[in-house]
């Protein structure tokens, strides 16, 4: 009897052990560690000018001041003989654990971010 008793309490509590953990992770709780994705800004650059170019943008120049990269581009006549855009400029600076842009046109951005992740 006692030990029939025993087997029904460590049943119980298995029990209790399993729906918790169940309901833990069905709240997308997870024991894992989370990889970190870090950007660094020299891989942001490459991926910038490959998404400009892309875009039928020119790169014009690229200068790196205190670790912020500026990029200086514009709108490349795209083969109709109109001439090229102003030269416009777009700051890569980074941060703590991201890579901030800022002054990009956002269907730029956008591409930037898909590409690298964000």
């Amino acid at each position: 009897m006692r030990i029939n008793l025993v087997a029904r309490a460590c049943l119980a509590a298995g029990i209790l052990l399993v729906v918790a953990r169940g309901d833990a992770l069905a709240q997308g709780k997870s024991h894992k560690k989370a990889d970190k994705h870090v950007v660094t800004a020299d891989h942001a650059l490459v991926v910038t000018r490959d998404v400009l170019v892309s875009k039928g943008y020119e790169v014009v120049r690229v200068e790196n001041r205190d670790g912020t990269r500026v990029v200086y581009y514009r709108a490349g006549n795209k083969g109709r003989g109109k001439g090229k855009g102003p030269v416009e400029m777009m700051i890569i600076r980074p941060a703590r654990e991201r890579v901030v842009f800022e002054k990009a046109p956002s269907l730029v951005l956008a591409d930037i971010n898909i590409r690298l992740g964000l």
